[in-house]
């Protein structure tokens, strides 16, 4: 502890010579989560759908048509413990100056760190090398410069509104950045923005960092309302290269438009809504991304050269009404709906198969950029989840203080189709009546399924809390064609089979 504190006070020493410590807090969190998946893996890792001979000349993508999705009941279940472990020192100065350092450490239960061979009875030291890390370490200035200001540098957590694009993550995996951060209060309205470094080349590249904008602005002037609009602007100006040939080739390739890929450029535009109308509630949240996709577009190249035109154009949206009724238990009915523009280019036309100077054309989906929203656990608990799209209807009630219940139904379903290979089915086996021509294809079924949600919390204390998640998938019979749905868009998820899936976990949070 003594270390942590003398940390804050290296950090803060440019400004002691003008603030002194008045007062130092010690805190943090203990986070255990079990959690159980069956029917729903691969074994052992990914398998492959459809092999890719069966896919000539068309541009599938970074990972093919491997899954990590089974739905399969012929596949084991699985089961982790997670635990995350944080250590937060914060110091306040005067005038106005504060600091943060938080440590976490997060890890699976027996990942390596019991040091005992029970066999032959070997103790050792254990390996400590990746078991803590710097999760925030920033400086805050508040009313900087007798200005309505606050501003905060360093490494920190972002979040834009309520996380829909850019959040800390609500999991036991948590997100920060290394940024400058200013945050300006007139009135009614607050401007917020922020510039953070993802990504540093050095001197390897003069112009090869990928950088993070955010501008945002809100209005409060509604009493029980926010109201808000946002830019996001990412650039990735690492450079690309398909080929390293000798340098004639590598003029002709600059002549034809190959291997010429730009900066990435990814544009987002967004606003946000949330309020109540007496028992009435909504939270409304839309974007549109626009831009250069040239770091997406090298992914699909079927031969030696990716897509140098990538571009996004995809809507996103999220939508939730709800009404409270004031009796006993508190119950709130709500409705919701949700989407993910999705693209899949993955097809190829006779004129296109037939041509031998043909270029491929990459499949760009909406990016989810740092969500920390998970909309379900079975296919979404990275956040990335894309091409997609969610009615929902549920109800939440409080029989206690302590004690929350929330039960939900929803319709998942996939907004743009991947064409798989015309082929007949010989019980789980699809077999391609033609796989040289890979222009004769038949479109995969959009509909993933319903889910079912069962989500109690219990408050111990106000430091302790109980939490316990239930999630059952009805599969589809789509599910086993597949499409491409994780990773931004990105990955397919089609299964071996189209069972049922199930997932649980229960957790347990001590603040301190």
């Amino acid at each position: 502890m003594r270390r942590l504190i003398a940390a804050v006070a290296l950090v803060l020493m440019p400004v002691s010579s003008f603030a002194d410590l008045q007062n130092v807090d010690v805190g943090g969190q203990l986070r255990i989560r079990g959690r159980y998946w069956s029917n729903t893996f691969s074994e052992p890792g990914r398998e492959t759908r459809i092999p890719d001979f069966f896919l000539p000349r068309r541009p599938i993508g970074p990972t093919g048509t491997n899954s990590r999705m089974a739905f399969d009941d012929d596949t084991n279940s699985r089961g982790i413990v997670e635990q995350s472990t944080k250590l937060r020192v914060s110091a306040d100065f005067t005038d106005e100056v504060n600091a943060v350092i938080e440590l976490v450490d997060i890890a699976n239960w027996g990942e390596g760190d019991f040091r005992s061979n029970y066999i032959t009875g070997v103790d050792s030291r254990a390996n400590t090398s990746e078991d803590v890390e710097v999760l925030q370490a920033y400086i805050e200035m508040n009313e900087a410069w007798g200005a309505p200001l606050r501003l905060r540098i360093g490494r920190q957590q972002l979040t834009l509104f309520d996380g829909w694009l850019v959040g800390p993550v609500l999991g036991i995996l948590e997100l920060s950045f290394d940024a400058v951060r200013g945050t300006y209060t007139a009135g009614d309205f607050v401007v917020d923005g922020w510039w953070a470094k993802l990504a540093e080349s050095g001197i390897d590249e003069q112009d090869g960092d990928v950088d993070f904008y955010a501008l945002s602005l809100a209005y409060n002037g509604f009493e029980g309302h926010e109201l808000g609009a946002y830019w996001l602007y990412l650039r990735d100006a690492r450079s690309l290269n398909d080929t390293n040939f000798a340098a004639p080739i590598e003029w002709m390739e600059d002549v034809v438009g190959l291997d010429d890929y730009d900066p990435t450029n990814l544009h987002t535009i967004g606003i946000r809504a949330a309020g109540e109308f007496g028992p009435f509630d909504y939270s409304l949240n839309a974007a549109y991304q626009t831009g250069n996709a040239d770091s997406a577009g090298q992914l699909f190249a079927p031969f030696l050269y990716g897509d140098t035109g990538a571009e996004y154009d995809s809507w996103a949206g999220d939508l939730e009404i709800g009404y409270q009724f004031d009796v006993a238990w508190q119950p709130r009915v709500f409705l919701g709906a949700t989407y993910f523009g999705g693209e899949d280019e993955r097809d190829l036309t006779f004129l296109e198969w037939a041509n031998p100077f043909y270029r491929p054309e990459a499949s760009v989906s909406f990016n989810r950029l740092f969500s920390s929203r998970t909309y379900y656990f079975l296919i979404d608990q990275d956040r990335n989840a894309s091409n997609f799209h969610i009615f929902l209807l549920g109800v939440e009630a409080k029989p206690t203080d302590a004690i929350g219940i929330e039960a939900n139904v929803m319709k998942l379903g996939n907004n743009e189709a991947f064409d798989h290979p015309a082929s007949v089915s010989v019980g789980q086996f699809r077999i391609p009546l033609a796989p040289a021509l890979s222009f004769w294809t038949e479109e995969s079924g959009k509909d993933i399924g319903w889910m079912a949600r069962l989500y109690f919390t219990y408050s111990y204390s106000e430091d302790l809390q109980f939490r316990l998640l239930l999630e059952h998938l009805f599969a589809d019979g789509d599910l086993d064609e597949g499409n491409f749905m994780n990773s931004n868009g990105l990955e397919f998820y089609g299964g071996s089979d189209h069972d049922d899936s199930t997932y649980v976990h229960f957790e347990t949070i001590l603040k301190f």
